[in-house]
């Protein structure tokens, strides 16, 4: 695997789902059903809030067995996927030949990845409250809740800052949020639809208005059960790292609590791969 996939799938384990290169997200993908409308027309940025909330807040874990990883230049895998509140969440990727291929996850006290192509083999993992000052920062400085919230569980925290709803074209809507980090502010766009409230992509841009990630989320589905909605496939772009990925999740369980949490969010143990913590100060990634 060469050093842009090995960075590739780093930034998915601490946090960022990714569709990729220069362009912009292809917002207008979404086909909306004729559903009655959840926002009124010129919503204030109140009533945004709430209806996205409503929905995505209900979301207290969702997890399927059907989805599919696939990224240009690399084969596409089988996922297994899990989540529960906060910051459960589990991926495990299987190629039908060669097995096991990539395990990442995160639980209230840490994340971790393992890629069984890498060299050397390792179960790297950091726990949350040190990731601003790890090393492991140069090569993915990101948020790791963002990998959640780019698979549709996104909340508005009504305690940050909010600017919006601002109306673009095709029937959309963008509510910008400013949140202070250890490496100054970054600026959040939000995409949503402007009749139902989903969530169709969300921008993350640093201090000096680079993009740091994109998402785009489609293929909306309601839930016959609990009548919510997720998207079906995202996608997420990462620039500097120069790849592209696509996640398609199809039909996911919602509000089904996983039969085994303690297991499924608790770090792995795989034969002749050691836990590495990327958030010691003295770790040093592989070729630095």
């Amino acid at each position: 695997m060469n050093g842009h996939r090995s960075r590739f799938f780093l930034l998915i384990a601490t946090g960022l789902f990714a569709l990729s290169g220069s362009q912009c997200p292809q917002w207008l993908r979404t086909q909306r059903p004729a559903l009655p409308p959840a926002l009124p027309p010129n919503p204030s940025l109140t009533q945004v809030i709430e209806v996205v909330n409503r929905n995505n807040g209900q979301i207290q874990t969702f997890s399927t067995n059907q989805a599919t990883l696939s990224s240009p230049g690399v084969p596409s895998l089988r996922a297994v996927v899990a989540f529960q509140r906060p910051r459960g969440f589990r991926l495990r990727a299987t190629h039908p030949l060669t097995g096991p291929e990539l395990d990442l996850g995160s639980n209230d006290a840490l994340f971790w990845y393992w890629i069984n192509r890498n060299e050397p083999k390792a179960v790297y993992y950091c726990r949350h409250d040190r990731f601003a000052a790890s090393p492991a920062r140069q090569m993915a400085p990101v948020q790791p809740d963002w990998l959640i919230d780019a698979l549709g569980a996104s909340t508005f925290d009504p305690s940050l800052p909010h600017q919006g709803p601002f109306v673009l074209p095709g029937g959309r809507l963008e509510v910008r949020t400013i949140k202070e980090t250890a490496d100054g502010p970054i600026t959040k766009r939000t995409i949503l639809d402007a009749s139902q409230g989903w969530i169709l992509g969300q921008e993350i841009y640093n201090s000096q208005s680079a993009l740091l990630v994109g998402m785009e989320a489609f293929g909306h589905r309601q839930d016959p059960r609990t009548g919510l909605w997720m998207p079906r496939t995202v996608k997420v772009h990462c620039p500097s790292a120069q790849f592209s990925m696509q996640l398609d999740l199809g039909n996911v369980e919602i509000n089904v609590p996983p039969p085994n949490p303690g297991e499924i969010f608790a770090l792995p143990g795989i034969p002749n791969s050691p836990a590495v913590d990327i958030g010691d100060p003295a770790f040093r990634p592989p070729g630095s």
